[in-house]
């Protein structure tokens, strides 16, 4: 426990932090790692390498991801907001980078090799695009002449153009809906969503009409021919672990999923686990975004307000995209499972998104009034 007389920053960050909230993000980690020992063996041995290679990987971006979440935490609102517009200069910087020196890998150019390391924009992009579109709808309804709803469109035209110049149609359609749910919270007119659902309905039909691999996805998907072996595997693997699961390290079905560690680790948690298990963590995500919305309810500010609700719609859309696919609910799609999936962009990012969510939700004294905790509230001044 900490002294209500001390007074350090660490001290002052505990009073003020959620620690339910903390804690089941730290857990969630957890399992994240846990799981990578179940479902990435066979993939590492079916490709050549040591067998505990990608649990050491998954293990060696799990620390710096916890260090940036737990750092990112310690953020005022508006440190959050001056971070997110560093981050997204520099993302948009490397995302035109990868479009000309990026690594190909099945037709995209989606990564880009930095310091020995591969990595993926696309992932940093999107929390930092969620905060800055967040205060500049704020700022159209607190300061009306600034056009922060055009400067806002602006900035979702730039980032889907690059995202569509890799292509990643999945990230371009996650970072859209994100985008939807924050002008409409920002006091969107029905005309406004009426045009904007028109658009969305005329983009998916250009993606199927120009993108092969969007229309090949969505055909095997209405009609079940074609190649559909991996989300068909991922089915199997589900219904064989029933609802206690074969076993750690039981798992068979799990070896012949091609991307188990990346794209269906929730899968491969059915197999061996089983159903109750899986129910469990879809509680554990369920939990972090209702807390999330809970405290943006209860925020009178409007720029953290929108901030939360885009940072915790993009943790639960992206979940949830990932588990539709497991259980075939939708067209396949690699969107990984924040905190669980293989992959270091991946993790980095949703520690940097979460870390920026705790740092929103921290007591401040201008939520006194609505909020039911009992702590001790740091000194706040307008726009910190």
């Amino acid at each position: 426990m900490v002294s209500r007389a001390d007074r350090s920053s660490l001290a002052e960050w505990w009073r003020t932090i959620d620690r339910l909230l903390l804690a089941s993000v730290l857990f969630l980690m957890l399992c994240g790692f846990l799981l990578s020992f179940a479902a990435s063996p066979a993939v590492a041995e079916r490709i050549g390498v040591d067998t505990y290679h990608f649990v050491k990987r998954h293990a060696v971006f799990l620390l710096p991801a916890m260090v940036v979440f737990v750092a990112a935490s310690a953020l005022s609102p508006r440190q959050v907001r001056r971070a997110a517009i560093v981050l997204f200069a520099i993302s948009v910087v490397l995302l035109i980078a990868t479009l000309f020196i990026g690594a190909e890998v099945k037709g995209s150019r989606r990564w880009i090799a930095l310091g020995g390391f591969s990595l993926q924009p696309s992932e940093f992009v999107k929390p930092a695009f969620v905060v800055v579109t967040a205060w500049l709808f704020a700022e159209n309804s607190r300061r009306p002449d600034i056009p922060g709803n055009l400067f806002a469109i602006i900035l979702f035209g730039i980032v889907a153009a690059l995202l569509l110049a890799e292509p990643d149609i999945g990230q371009t359609a996650l970072i859209a809906v994100v985008w939807g749910v924050l002008f409409f919270l920002a006091g969107m007119s029905w005309l406004w969503i009426a045009g904007l659902g028109g658009l969305a309905l005329g983009g998916l039909l250009t993606a199927y009409s120009f993108f092969p691999h969007v229309a090949g996805r969505i055909d095997r998907f209405l009609t079940g021919d074609g190649d559909n072996f991996q989300v068909e595997a991922g089915r199997e693997a589900i219904i064989s672990g029933g609802w206690l699961g074969q076993g750690p390290g039981e798992g068979t079905v799990k070896r012949i999923i091609p991307d188990s560690h990346a794209d269906f680790p929730l899968a491969v948690a059915a197999e061996e686990f089983g159903i109750i298990a899986c129910l469990l963590l879809v509680a554990l995500f369920a939990f972090i975004v209702l807390r999330g919305l809970s405290h943006a309810l209860r925020e009178r500010d409007a720029y953290v307000r929108l901030a939360i609700c885009g940072l915790v719609s993009l943790f639960a859309i992206q979940s949830m995209i990932n588990m539709m696919v497991n259980l075939q609910l939708m067209p396949a799609k690699g969107m990984t499972l924040p905190f669980i999936s293989y992959g270091g962009s991946s993790l980095i990012s949703m520690a940097v998104t979460m870390g920026f969510v705790m740092a929103l939700t921290r007591r401040r004294p201008e939520a006194r009034g609505n909020l039911p905790y009992g702590f001790t509230m740091r000194a706040y001044t307008p726009g910190n």
